[in-house]
């Protein structure tokens, strides 16, 4: 096999943009398609549609073989609705899918009763077009496969796998992500497997479009676990990387999940919000200052003792920042990372210099090559039980939130030795096999029977008047119900709540204040049309008196209106920390006006404490910062906010932040 580095169309496509240095973001002037385009269009939407219902309905078909359909359907039918044409051919390329569609349900029909022996889904050598049904919100979501000539040939050979992530695209759509794969589906010699996800559209791979990487990947390796060819890829050789947008998607995730990878290839984009974002004022609001380490690559720098770095940029790029901040960082701990400059080039990343960096990933991903199975060191840090686990080490509890917390964990012969700091309680997984007794030395020596579990032996630290002591998990977890803890996955802020299910719920009843009930009834709507927009789905909603138990057990809570509108509200407000009623709210030991003030929150749900509840609120960033770089999408509320309502008439949901800020990480106000 002839090993080169396969050039993804979501990478070619960045060479030389102007827009992907953050300039001029919005979208292209829009091109609809001629009335006769327009008919066709419509008459083929009609067909696939009543395919998918027929697929659905009569047949049984369940996913993934379902979204493998409507995948197609989703993308021409969204842009038709929204009119995203940009190109004069657009109209085309809907007929296109739309017709590609129809052949693939055909295809279903045909196999139905033989399980699928084959059909796209074992095709070598040209990209596939994939969908999955996202738990979030039940959207179908595009992802693009491509294997080997050879995959599966032989069954005792392994395969590298490459995630990719695009970068941004001014008329990004699933239209033109679908249509772009398949004009490039030539033939390929590719070496590797290859996973290309759209991300949700152009967000920088942040909240939901980070969860849109997880889903894609779990998507591909369940249908080839369905056609037994799971054993077919080396999950010790998974290599992400991506540039511009992709580059800034990679860093985050590279380095927030660093056991993931064999190693990251960052391609420009950014890793701090300070510096890359223009005029952003020195010092923000402290809570939205904290929130800024959730999602800035560069506090996580030191991950990279657990996964090697490749990083590439233009000399002449002014992204090459984002690389440069790493670098720094590393230094200061003694740590180090392969950087590739390429002389006289901005932001760019031909073909040549994509060899040259193939080069160094073969270094830690070739055959025989990859992540070691138990590495005898994790060297690890966070800022937030959202990132909380890397290879056998796993944060249970921190001190205090948004400040640095690490691990810094070797095995021994007989056990092992820890040093860590802003960590309260941890969790280590043993080597296969090993069940002794083990010596560990955190501070003191502690002696620690393992306690076995479904996943191997494991031993629990938690600290206690000071010392660390060894404890059962199952007391770990008990003292999280009787007290409430930030733990993952519920540790805010309120953006967090759209990253996993979630519900939008409105009331029926009377609203106390009516004033209060537009503006929430607006934000609703604002939410709705933003998350359509630009994370490329549709809300879910149910009226207050609908929601069920499995929507209290598996779904986040999104709560909009008053405790006299929305019946919800009115249940779980005893186990939240605020009073209120028709006059008045009270919080924090503050009283203010009900008939102007809006009480904003995310908090562990006081009828399902594995799951949130939301008050009032969707992401707290807006259209305007989608538009902008998407460095701008961090939290503008933290967990929690009291907005005093100042609407006009072409703005109703104009407000003034009279309190905001977050919770400790036992759920309660600071000082509390």
């Amino acid at each position: 096999m002839q090993s080169r580095l396969f050039l993804p169309l979501t990478v070619a496509l960045l060479v030389c943009s102007p827009w992907a240095l953050g300039q001029d973001n919005g979208p292209p002037a829009k091109v609809p398609p001629d009335n006769e385009t327009k008919a066709k269009i419509t008459e083929r939407i009609l067909q696939l549609t009543k395919q998918v219902s027929d697929l659905k309905s009569k047949q049984g078909l369940r996913d993934p073989f379902l979204s493998d359909v409507e995948v197609f359907l989703k993308a021409a039918q969204w842009a038709d609705d929204s009119q995203d044409y940009y190109t004069p051919d657009a109209g085309k390329w809907a007929i296109d899918l739309l017709e590609r569609g129809l052949m693939r349900a055909g295809m279903v029909q045909q196999n139905l009763q033989q399980l699928f022996p084959s059909g796209w889904y074992t095709e070598n050598g040209q990209p596939i077009i994939r969908g999955y049904r996202s738990r979030v919100d039940d959207s179908v979501q595009p992802f693009v496969v491509t294997f080997p000539k050879d995959y599966g040939k032989d069954p005792n050979v392994k395969w590298r796998l490459d995630i990719v992530l695009h970068g941004r695209n001014k008329d990004s759509s699933e239209l033109k992500f679908l249509h772009d794969h398949l004009a490039n589906s030539e033939p390929s010699d590719l070496p590797y497997v290859l996973l290309e996800v759209y991300g949700r559209g152009n967000n920088g791979y942040r909240w939901a479009g980070e969860t849109d990487i997880w889903e894609a990947l779990d998507s591909f390796k369940a249908v080839d676990k369905y056609f037994r060819r799971a054993d077919l890829i080396d999950n010790r050789r998974v290599v992400l990387r991506g540039f511009s947008m992709g580059g800034a998607g990679t860093w985050h995730m590279g380095l927030h999940f660093p056991d993931t990878w064999s190693v990251i290839g960052p391609g420009a984009g950014f890793t701090e919000t300070h510096g890359y974002v223009k005029d952003l004022p020195e010092k923000l609001p402290p809570y939205i200052e904290r929130c800024l380490r959730i999602y800035d690559a560069v506090d996580y720098a030191d991950n990279a003792a657990d996964v090697p770095i490749v990083a590439y940029a233009g000399a002449d790029d002014p992204q090459l920042q984002a690389a440069l901040n790493i670098e720094a960082k590393l230094k200061k701990s003694d740590l180090k990372m392969t950087l590739l400059k390429a002389p006289g080039l901005k932001h760019a990343f031909p073909p040549a210099w994509q060899e040259k960096a193939e080069a160094e990933y073969a270094k830690y991903a070739s055959p025989g090559k990859g992540r070691k199975e138990y590495p005898e060191r994790v060297w690890f840090t966070t800022y937030t039980m959202k990132y909380a686990l890397c290879d056998w080490v796993e944060i249970l509890g921190m001190d205090e939130h948004y400040h640095r917390a690490t691990v810094d964990a070797k095995r021994n012969s007989d056990g092992f030795t820890i040093k860590t700091t802003n960590v309260r309680a941890l969790k280590l997984t043993l080597p296969p096999n090993e069940r002794d007794p083990q010596k560990i030395l955190i501070g003191d020596e502690v002696i620690a029977k393992p306690i076995p579990t479904a996943n191997g032996y494991i031993i629990c630290l938690e600290q206690q008047g000071g010392k660390w002591v060894s404890v059962l998990q199952q007391k770990i977890v008990t003292d999280r119900l009787r007290k409430m803890q930030k733990v993952s996955p519920v540790q805010g802020p309120i953006d967090d709540a759209f990253t996993d299910s979630f519900l939008c719920v409105r009331g029926t009843g009377v609203p106390w204040n009516p004033a209060i009930q537009k503006y929430a009834d607006a934000d609703l709507d604002r939410f709705a049309t933003e998350w359509a927009r630009y994370y490329r789905g549709r809300l879910q909603f149910k009226n207050d008196v609908e929601v069920n138990e499995t929507d209290i057990v598996s779904k986040n809570l999104i709560l909009f209106g008053d405790p006299g509108s929305n019946t919800l509200i009115a249940q779980v407000l005893d186990g939240l920390p605020l009073r209120w009623t028709k006059q008045s709210i009270v919080f924090d030991g503050k009283t203010y006006d009900a008939a102007s003030h809006v009480p904003v929150m995310i908090y562990p749900s006081p009828i399902n404490l594995n799951r949130y509840v939301v008050l009032n609120s969707g992401h707290t960033f807006h259209a305007a910062d989608f538009l902008g770089t998407n460095a701008l999408l961090y939290p503008r509320l933290g967990d929690y906010a009291i907005l005093k309502s100042t609407p006009t008439a072409t703005d109703p949901l104009a407000n003034e932040v009279i309190a905001a800020g977050l919770f400790d990480d036992f759920w309660k106000l600071p000082g509390k």
